[in-house]
């Protein structure tokens, strides 16, 4: 039986477990599942189950068949270009509006985080990583001060961490990553919007390229 935790809602961290699991490739495509079978698996009632199921749905990553079931979908080439292109329209929008921010006090955390990020590199912590990651680009949607564009961002950060994860777990050697995120923090602060823009982009462009690169692998013979 998996645990959970009380603290957080039950539905969340089923929704978690089962999202990191759909992304890794453990549950395939066309994998069915039941609610009676989960709902045992974590030791909750059903409707953190359902809670769970409606929130998969909703990002795609399954598809509710009543009432024959609930199936896996998965991820295809076509769903990582869709993730990564809303993401980075999105995030080009963050960082235009974030740059507009002096106050070096407001940048510190993202400092900070780069700080992490190459500690963690050094020290081979690929979990600490990806939370310094994730915190670094969340706070370019709070810098931007538009509330929409963070709700946006949010509807599928789970989503994204959870590619995040795979793709980070790729590279045995976070250095490359860490200095990426550190060039991307210098020149956001350097005021160059045409720079930033290109830094960005390539940024996102070498993670989708990693995704992809991990889809191929499971459809290999």
């Amino acid at each position: 039986m998996v645990a959970v935790q009380r603290t957080v809602p039950l539905g969340t961290q089923v929704a978690a477990i089962l999202r990191t699991r759909i992304v890794r490739g453990e549950l395939a495509p066309g994998a069915r599942l039941t609610e009676e079978a989960l709902a045992d698996e974590f030791g909750v009632s059903r409707g953190p189950v359902r809670d769970a199921v409606t929130q998969l749905s909703y990002e795609r990553l399954v598809e509710v068949q009543k009432p024959r079931g609930i199936y896996v979908t998965g991820l295809t080439d076509d769903d990582v270009e869709q993730l990564y292109s809303l993401r980075g329209a999105l995030e080009q929008l963050a960082m235009k509006r974030a740059m507009m921010v002096t106050d070096d006090a407001r940048w510190a955390p993202a400092l900070a985080d780069v700080e992490r990020m190459a500690r963690a590199a050094d020290d081979g912590d690929h979990a600490a990583f990806l939370a310094a990651d994730m915190r670094f680009h969340d706070l370019l949607y709070e810098l931007a001060d538009h509330p929409r564009l963070r709700a946006a961002w949010q509807q599928y950060a789970l989503t994204w961490e959870a590619l995040l994860q795979v793709t980070v777990n790729h590279d045995r050697d976070l250095h490359e990553a860490a200095d990426a995120h550190r060039r991307l923090y210098e020149v956001i602060r350097a005021g160059d919007p045409v720079i930033a823009a290109a830094e960005l982009q390539g940024h996102l462009a070498g993670a989708e390229k990693r995704m992809r690169l991990e889809l191929d692998s499971r459809s290999a013979p």
